[in-house]
C-alpha cells in the first residue's frame, strides 16, 4: 500500500515472515531450489524497492509449518526484517544450501490440500454426527479406526479408554491428528461436551477430513466397556524424570520433538524419534521398549507435554508400558538433567551453545 509515494504497508504472503521465510519444498524436490533463489532474489528487491518503514503483513507463520524456520513476533516493519532476517544478510549460495538443508518435515495432510483446494470447496456439514455407545467404540477400536479423545491430556492420562488416542483439542490436535492418520481412516470424537467436538470438526474440515462418523460425550466411565476398558498411565514433570534416571542411569527415554528440536539440544540418553514418525516406526520402539523393559516404562518428553500425549496413548495402545512427561523442554535442564547441544548447525540463522 503507497500513499504519497511513501510505502505503509507490504502484504508479503507466505514469502516473508518475521525472522523466516516460508519454505520451498512444498510442491516438490525439482522445484525446491528454484523457489529458494527465487526466495532469495525476493527478499533483495524488498530491501532495495520498499520503504524501510513499511509495515509487514505476511498471511502466515506464526507455528506455521509454512515457515522454513521458526517465525519470531508478531509485528515488524521491513526495515526491522533487514536487520534481523537472515534471508536478507547471507550470500545467494549459503541461503539456498542451507535453507533446503535446514528444512524439517511437514505435515502429510499438505499432500491432500493443493488437489482439494484445485478441485473447490464443496458443501460442509458441521452438524453432529451420530451417537457412538460403548459397543460401537469397542468395534471401532478393535477395526484399527481412530477413536480420538478431545479432553485436556492431564484428563486422558488420569482416565480414558484403552486403545482410544489423545489428541487434546486445547492443542495443536489437527496437525498432528492430520500429520500422523493413515488418510481414509474412520474417525470418532470423544469429548466433555459437543463443544469439543464440534471445535475439532471446524479444525478438521480445514485439513480435509469432512466428517467424523461418530461422537460421544460424557466420559470414560460411559465410553468404557468390557471390550475396550479403562485405562491410565502416570503424568510426570522433568523434576521427576531427573529423580528417575538418577535412580536408573538405563532408564528409557523417549524424545518425540522434531529434527530441528532435537538438534538444538537433547536429553542425555533419550532415543529420538519424531511423533510424526512414531505409527511407523511402531514396531522398532516396541522392541527397545521390551528390550528395556527390566527398567521400567519408557518416559516420553517433547516441546510441551502435548506431543508426548499423543505419543503415549499411541505407545499405550501398543502395549508399551509409559510415562507421561506433561512439561515443558526448557525445564529439563533446569531439573538437573544433562542436556546435549551438537555443536555445529545446519539450518539458516541457527546458533548453538558448545
Amino acid at each position: 500500500i503507497n500513499d504519497g509515494g511513501e510505502d505503509l504497508a507490504l502484504f508479503t504472503g507466505g514469502s516473508l515472515l518475521f525472522g523466516s521465510v516460508g519454505r520451498p519444498d512444498l510442491l516438490g524436490p525439482d522445484l525446491t531450489e528454484p523457489l529458494a533463489r527465487a526466495q532469495w532474489a525476493s527478499m533483495r528487491r524488498i530491501a532495495a524497492e520498499v520503504t524501510r518503514s513499511a509495515a509487514v503483513y505476511p498471511t502466515h507463520g506464526f507455528g506455521s509449518f509454512c515457515s522454513a524456520t521458526a517465525t519470531v513476533g508478531n509485528a515488524s516493519t521491513v526495515a526491522e526484517q533487514i536487520l534481523s532476517n537472515p534471508a536478507f544478510t547471507t550470500d545467494e549460495e549459503v541461503f539456498v544450501s542451507e535453507l533446503i538443508a535446514g528444512l524439517d518435515a511437514f505435515p502429510a495432510y499438505y499432500a491432500h490440500m493443493g488437489p482439494a483446494n484445485q478441485a473447490g470447496a464443496g458443501p460442509i456439514d458441521l452438524s453432529l454426527p451420530r451417537v457412538a455407545t460403548a459397543q460401537d467404540i469397542a468395534q471401532r477400536i478393535a477395526a484399527g479406526e481412530w477413536v480420538v479423545d478431545l479432553r485436556h491430556r492431564r484428563l486422558f492420562a488420569g482416565n480414558h479408554v484403552k486403545g482410544s488416542l489423545s489428541f487434546d483439542v486445547h492443542g495443536n490436535a489437527v496437525t498432528y491428528l492430520g500429520w500422523m492418520i493413515d488418510w481414509g481412516t474412520p474417525v470418532t470424537l470423544l469429548g466433555d461436551d459437543p463443544d469439543e467436538v464440534q471445535t475439532m470438526q471446524r479444525e478438521l474440515v480445514r485439513i480435509g477430513i469432512d466428517r467424523p462418523v461418530s461422537y460421544a460425550v460424557g466420559g470414560p466411565d460411559s465410553w468404557s466397556s468390557s471390550a475396550a476398558p479403562l485405562s491410565a498411565y502416570p503424568r510426570a514433570s522433568h523434576v521427576d524424570m531427573a529423580a528417575a534416571l538418577a535412580a536408573n542411569v538405563e532408564l528409557p527415554m523417549l524424545d518425540l520433538r522434531r529434527n530441528s528440536e532435537f538438534d538444538d539440544g537433547y536429553v542425555a540418553g533419550a532415543k529420538h524419534v519424531p511423533l510424526h514418525e512414531l505409527r511407523g516406526r511402531l514396531d522398532e520402539v516396541a522392541r527397545w521398549a521390551d528390550e528395556n523393559r527390566a527398567n521400567g516404562p519408557v518416559w516420553i518428553y517433547c516441546g510441551s507435554g502435548f506431543r508426548a500425549s499423543a505419543g503415549a496413548s499411541v505407545l499405550e495402545a501398543a502395549g508399551v508400558d509409559v510415562v507421561h512427561v506433561d512439561d515443558d523442554f526448557p525445564n529439563a535442564e533446569k531439573a538437573g538433567l544433562t542436556i546435549i547441544r551438537p555443536p555445529h548447525g545446519h539450518r539458516l540463522g541457527a546458533t548453538y551453545t558448545d
